[in-house]
């Protein structure tokens, strides 16, 4: 049975009340609000009937509310899965193509604050304003020359994935700072890379050459530990880590390790495999780590632009639109199929690339 209205559910609250007063205005859209604390069955009961599952973040969601294969089986409905931010790692993308379900985020929409929070980390870190604002806080006769920091102009930056927020972040290094820009990223090709102001090279060659090494990479089977103790071991005992992209990229045990041994000179980390750490993570008691919790696309302007993003984003989806921010669109073929049969016509064709 075909339907005029289609229903999106969200659990608790858009990141910004945007995205709520776009969607509210639209007569073809119900908007399903659930919080968690509901009973769990009820909760089952409505998102059975939904279309579009607009998933929490990361840090915020709760099981048993995961875009995952057991989701997807109690949904029968349900088309269309969208994150929150860039970050999909919630969502199983294989289970959702297998079901005929499309995934899509809302990539870019957070690149200015990440940017900026990964060159501020860089900065906090190149300047011991960390160590210094704690230093300055217990000591009475500090002696400032202790903390002598470093200038980030003329130095080198290792972009690990150069889309749209590490190209950003090459942008502000390159352009503030004059610094040298390298990027390892296997899916982006040389030409492509140069267009976006770095020089590509293998993750080894980035290691061994960068003062800094930046993240901006997703978190997948790919990526999942990428940066161990050999990676660690291959940077330059001068140089420092961050991350602003997803925990797990990293292994937190052997980046313990290498600060505890001065293999490297400090990290930058806004993301944990657990969020939010346990404020006795042993990151969090080095005091050549700045850690901030998953925060760097959490900003006023940002969170406005990615609820916005998304809601747009949704009526394209609803409207039979091919969305502009479509992770497998290998789903499509069967997602076609499923969205004539519940919603009553057929979506528009993929773009042939």
């Amino acid at each position: 049975m075909t339907t005029n209205v289609k229903r999106l559910a969200y659990f608790e609250k858009w990141v910004d009340p945007v995205a709520e007063e776009i969607l509210g205005g639209r007569d073809d859209i119900e908007l399903v609000r659930r919080r968690y604390a509901d009973p769990e069955g009820d909760n089952h009961a409505v998102m059975a009937r939904v279309h579009g599952y607009q998933i929490a973040p990361r840090t915020e969601l709760r099981e048993p509310w995961l875009g995952d294969a057991e989701l997807l089986r109690r949904c029968p409905e349900l088309l269309a899965i969208s994150s929150t931010g860039a970050g999909f790692d919630m969502v199983d993308v294989a289970a959702c193509t297998a079901h005929g379900v499309i995934v899509c985020n809302q990539s870019g929409s957070n690149r200015e604050a990440v940017a900026e929070h990964a060159l501020g980390l860089m900065l906090s870190l190149a300047k011991n304003i960390g160590i210094t604002d704690r230093a300055l806080r217990r000591e009475r006769d500090l002696d400032r020359f202790l903390y002598t920091g470093r200038e980030l102009r003329g130095r080198t930056v290792g972009i690990v994935g150069i889309g749209q927020i590490g190209t950003r972040t090459a942008e502000l290094c390159r352009g503030l700072f004059g610094m040298t820009v390298l990027a390892a990223d296997p899916y982006v090709s040389a030409e492509d890379v140069a267009a976006r102001g770095a020089e590509k090279v293998s993750l080894q060659e980035l290691l061994a050459r960068a003062d800094f090494v930046s993240v901006h990479c997703p978190r997948n089977d790919e990526t999942f530990g990428m940066f161990g103790a050999a990676e660690f071991a291959a940077m330059r005992p001068t140089a420092y880590f961050v991350n602003t992209a997803r925990g797990g990229i990293h292994d937190e045990a052997a980046l313990e390790a290498a600060l505890v041994a001065g293999r490297i000179a400090g990290a930058g980390v806004d993301v944990f495999l657990k969020e939010p750490p346990d404020p006795a993570h042993p990151l969090l008691r080095l005091p050549n780590v700045i850690a901030t919790p998953h925060i760097a696309g959490i900003t006023e302007e940002a969170l406005a632009t990615m609820a916005e993003a998304a809601a747009y984003q949704w009526i394209a989806i609803f409207e039979g639109k091919v969305p502009p921010r479509l992770v497998n669109p290998e789903a499509w073929p069967h997602y076609s199929a499923r969205f004539e049969r519940i919603i009553g016509f057929p979506p528009d064709a993929l773009p042939v690339r």
